[in-house]
Order: structure tokens, then C-alpha cells, then sequence
């Protein structure tokens, strides 16, 4: 009978309750999971709510030019509580289980196999025990050659068909070169001294830097310039990448694939991409030759530095981490670079880095619940909520300071720039803090510093989300619909407490409290020093189980087994 269709209801899962849909409902044979009562009542009701305790498993892979990496980790959060709200803070990480570094597997010049790919996640979860269906969440971050497009695609899909509702993020140059200095303790060094350091993270295929001051990265840049640019195997080239060719002649070393190549040929080779590294560093102005390399603008700002931090799978070689010849450059490329270093030919000391070939990797995701303030401005709950993976954008703005809506506007426009996103075509959450009095003007010129920096999106029609950490949600959200006239779908939250690097899950409207629950999703360096919350956010005590997950994000340079790998994985990596 067709009625019977009719009548089943659709099949609920986990997923549902993400989004706050608590109301009264059976399950089918189908559902993944069951409730103690039916009714599970206001959130702060739910009984997974009042479990203080709550261990997570979390997956990162990270997919790089060269190398491919997977962490498994486990976190266990607690709930703890201020006088106005609870949340969740992770007590305790762990990580589970380390898959091997394997070189990216490649199926010609630039497409990646994407089943060899497949083999090697697969093993990663056998070696480990854990099935898909047991990770909680996860991160997958494609770098270099990974991020081409038809790459991504076939990344895409052999990681959906692994299982798992995976939170993808690309890095791009500029994030790369972020994420390894907070994963190398760059910039915890950096804090802690209170002084400038530059990070130079060595990959495969480029050359990563990040000028960190006092906890933060002011730049971020990159160049051609990597270890495994030309890689041999029993004395004949294997691997040529056009700028390893480039190096080569600049060596004077004539190279092709197949052909003889000596070690000292090899070392050579180094030592110009050594020089190029060091001139890049150093001379200012800097020389065409070394500029043309450059994939991003050429810094200018290498002032009153107190040290340099290597990372990546050659820095591996720089600290000594890394002691195995994978055929390729980075063996001679590090140890000439520890040499130049120790000559005080970068004028400044090296300082020892924490995990260099995981440094991009070694990330964990840290999920905490926020409930908005009941102040928020939401035009369109329909269509703006539920929303899932929204990577938080947290401009460098210090808003009790009064800024005027232009610097306003550049500081989110350059905010954008440094995370690589399109603020037409990608959907991101711009993140506030503001603090003081909630005075009109004030809020105003915020307003209009947004709609400023956010027009050609605004003309779209693209709906705009909002966050401040501060009571003005109401205020603000009227002016900009009713003053500023700005008619696209508004979602504006206030009282939720964000930072870059993270990812948020947005609810539904929460009757009758008209809040919004808010997951948090970072991709949380447990060397981040920067922000004032850290302490209430992580509080790392001994004991712990938890479970975990988080992911990772990593680096993943060095391939595994051989490791140095530097393509683009190193990128990836770093």
C-alpha cells in the first residue's frame, strides 16, 4: 500500500541532534543510536549534557606533494562552568596512533592515485583498530599537488568513501606557512621571549616562512625551493621537478631523467638552494633572481630577529631529528643549512623547534558547545541554519581602540588575503571581539567598516554571519539592516568567544531562549599561544582517557619513509 510509504519517517541519526532538533520521536530499525527517554527536553536537560565527561575520537590526514600522514587522536573534554555559561574544555589529549609518513602515491606527473591513496588510509585505520564509524571527527588537509583541482576531487571522494563526515581544509601557501610556525613552537618561543622569530619551514617542492612576534605571525610567505626538487635512486635521476632543473643549472650540473647523477653533483645542487635561502633571508633589497622564486609577495620586514626556527622535512635534518638519506635532496640540503646557520650566516641564532616533520600535523581539534547571547539578530533561521564546517576568520583588530571604518574594512579584507579565501565566493565567519561600552557610534563604525570590506559579497545576495564576543548582536544587526539598508539573509551572535582556526557548527534557533548553539570545531595547536582564553579553553590536567580525537592537522612532510620529503608535501607538510 503505497500509504505505508507515506508514513515512515525519515531516518533520523546522530547528525539530527547536532542541530538541536530535541523533539519527541521513535526510531526506525535503521537509526544509529537510541534515547534513554523519548523526550529529551532543553539542552541543558539532555542527559549526553549533563555527562561531564566526554572523550572524542579524532582523525587528521594530511596530503601533501610528497607525503601522506595520518594521526589519530583522542581528546577528553570536561564541562566547566563560569557564571554565565558552560562549556566544554579539553582536559587532556592524547595521541593514538601515528600512521607511518608514505610518500603521496602519484600516477603520473601530477595526478595523484587516488586508490593507492585509499590503501593507505585504510592501513592507517587497521593499524590503529579503529574503524571509520568510530571517529568522531575529522580533518583532512591537501597541499602542493594535492590541491590541484582534479586531485582534490579524487581526494574528495576516496575520503567520503572511507567513512566519517570529514571537516576538509586546504591550505594554502599563507595558512601552511601559519600552521608551521605554531606547530614547530615558533611562536610559543616568540611569546614566551617576547621577541621576533622567524620560522623557515623546508617541504619537498617549497620553502614556507612565517615571522612570528610575541606569539604572533605578523607575515607569511613562500618560494620554490624544497628537498625533494630532484630525487635518485641507485645513482640515476628519477624525479625532475622544473625548478629542480632550474637549480641544477644554476649549479652548473646538467640533469635529465634516467641520467647518472653523483652525490657530490647532489650536494652541489644543495649548497645553491642553500645560498638561495640565505640571500632570501638576508639581502635587502633582494635581487630579482631570489624574488622570481617567491609564489607569494616578497617580505620585506626581517628586522630585529632573536632566531630562526627550521621546520619541515629538511628542517628535520637541520635538528638532527632526521638521519636517513631517501635519495633525494634534503639530506645534503640540511646539513648544509645547519652548517650556514651555525656560521651565523643568517645573523641569528638557530633555536631548537619542537616536532619538525609533523609540525603542520600535529594540530588537534578541540570541540566545545557556546550558546549565544539572546540578543542575536538571525533574518532568515530557515536558510541560515543549520550550518556546518564554517571556517572563523578573527581579524587583527583591537575595536576598543576606536579604529575608523577603513582600517576596519583593510583589516578584514587583508584577514581574508592571509587565509587564501575569496570573501565573494567563500562563506566564512567573521569573528569580533568588543569589548567596553556598547556606545552607538562605536558600533556603527564597525557596521560600516564591514559593509565596506564585504560589498562586492553583499551585492551577490550572499547571506553574512557574524559573531561577537561582547552583548552589541541586536544593535549591530539593526544597523546594518535598517541604516545601512543591507537586505541579504543577516546572522549576527553575540557572547561567543572565537579565533582563527576554527571551525563552527551553527544549530537551530533554540526555542523559547531564542539562542543558538554554536559547536567549535579548532584546529587547536597545543602551542598556540596566542589569546587570552587559553587557560579556560585548555587545561591540560594528568589524567586522562579520553578519547579522542582530534584531529590533526599535519604535516606532512616528510614522507615517510623517506622522508624528507619535500614536495609539496611539503607544502603540506611544510
Amino acid at each position: 500500500m503505497p500509504d505505508d510509504k507515506a508514513k515512515t519517517p525519515p531516518r533520523h541519526t546522530i547528525d539530527d541532534h547536532m542541530f538541536g532538533d530535541f523533539f519527541a520521536h521513535e526510531h526506525g530499525p535503521d537509526a544509529d543510536h537510541d534515547h534513554d527517554d523519548i523526550d529529551p527536553g532543553p539542552l541543558e536537560e539532555n542527559p549526553i549534557w549533563l555527562r561531564d565527561n566526554v572523550a572524542l575520537t579524532s582523525v587528521g590526514i594530511d596530503i601533501g606533494s610528497s607525503g601522506t600522514q595520518v594521526i589519530f587522536s583522542t581528546i577528553h573534554l570536561q564541562r566547566k562552568s563560569d557564571s554565565h555559561a558552560s562549556r566544554f574544555v579539553i582536559v587532556d589529549r592524547k595521541t593514538a596512533h601515528e600512521s607511518p609518513i608514505r610518500f603521496t602515491p602519484f600516477a603520473g606527473e601530477s595526478a595523484i592515485d587516488a586508490a593507492a591513496l585509499g590503501r593507505i588510509i585504510d592501513e592507517a585505520y587497521d593499524g590503529a583498530a579503529i574503524k571509520p564509524g568510530d571517529i568522531d571527527t575529522g580533518v583532512v588537509i591537501l597541499t602542493g599537488e594535492a590541491l590541484r583541482r582534479e586531485n582534490a576531487e579524487a581526494i574528495a571522494g576516496i575520503v567520503a568513501e572511507k567513512g566519517g563526515d570529514f571537516l576538509t581544509a586546504t591550505a594554502g601557501n599563507h595558512m601552511e606557512a601559519m600552521l608551521a610556525a605554531f606547530g614547530s613552537g615558533a611562536a610559543k618561543l616568540s611569546h614566551e621571549r617576547s621577541t621576533r622569530i622567524l620560522n623557515i619551514d623546508i617541504g619537498g617542492g617549497t620553502t614556507k616562512l612565517a615571522l612570528a612576534d610575541r606569539g604572533e605571525v605578523i607575515w607569511t610567505a613562500a618560494l620554490h625551493a624544497g628537498g625533494r626538487l630532484i630525487a635518485a635512486e641507485d645513482g640515476r635521476v628519477t624525479r625532475l621537478e622544473p625548478t629542480g632543473r632550474h637549480f641544477a643549472e644554476l649549479a652548473g650540473v646538467d640533469l635529465a631523467p634516467g641520467a647518472e647523477v653523483s652525490t657530490e653533483e647532489m650536494q652541489t645542487i644543495a649548497r645553491a638552494i642553500a645560498d638561495i635561502l640565505v640571500r632570501a633571508v638576508t639581502e635587502r633589497p633582494l635581487a630579482s633572481d631570489v624574488a622570481q622564486l617567491f609564489l607569494t609577495d616578497v617580505p620585506d620586514d626581517f628586522a630585529d630577529l632573536s632566531g630562526i626556527v627550521f621546520s619541515g622535512g629538511v628542517g628535520a635534518y637541520v635538528g638532527g631529528q632526521e638521519t636517513r638519506d631517501f635519495g633525494d635532496l634534503g639530506i645534503h640540503l640540511g646539513a648544509i643549512l645547519r652548517d650556514r646557520a651555525e656560521a651565523g650566516d643568517f645573523g641569528t641564532p638557530t633555536l631548537p623547534g619542537g616536532s619538525a616533520i609533523r609540525a603542520t600535523a600535529l594540530g588537534a581539534s578541540e570541540y566545545s558547545v557556546q550558546l549565544s547571547g539572546q540578543t542575536s539578530t538571525v533574518t532568515a533561521p530557515g536558510r541560515s541554519l543549520p550550518r556546518r564546517n564554517m571556517q572563523v576568520l578573527k581579524p587583527a583588530l583591537d575595536l576598543s581602540a576606536t579604529p575608523d571604518e577603513q582600517a576596519i574594512s583593510t583589516a578584514i579584507l587583508d584577514h581574508y588575503e592571509a587565509f587564501d579565501l575569496d570573501p565573494v565566493a567563500q562563506e566564512a565567519v567573521l569573528a569580533f571581539e568588543f569589548t567596553g561600552p556598547p556606545g552607538y557610534g562605536r558600533i556603527r563604525t564597525l557596521a560600516e567598516g564591514i559593509a565596506t570590506a564585504l560589498a562586492p559579497r553583499i551585492e551577490t545576495g550572499a547571506g553574512l554571519y557574524l559573531m561577537i564576543d561582547g552583548d552589541i548582536a541586536q544593535t549591530l544587526g539593526g544597523i546594518l539592516r535598517e541604516e545601512l539598508g543591507i537586505g541579504n539573509d543577516l546572522l549576527v551572535l553575540d557572547g561567543i568567544s572565537l579565533r582563527d582556526f576554527d571551525y563552527i557548527d551553527l544549530g537551530k534557533i533554540r526555542l523559547p531562549s531564542f539562542t543558538v548553539p554554536v559547536t567549535v570545531k579548532s584546529l587547536l595547536f597545543s602551542e598556540d599561544p596566542r589569546g587570552p582564553r587559553r587557560q579556560e579553553r585548555i587545561q591540560f590536567v594528568p589524567h586522562t582517557h579520553g578519547h579522542h580525537h582530534h584531529h590533526h592537522h599535519h604535516d606532512g612532510d616528510h614522507g615517510h619513509h623517506h622522508h624528507h620529503q619535500p614536495d609539496e608535501r611539503d607544502r603540506a607538510d611544510g
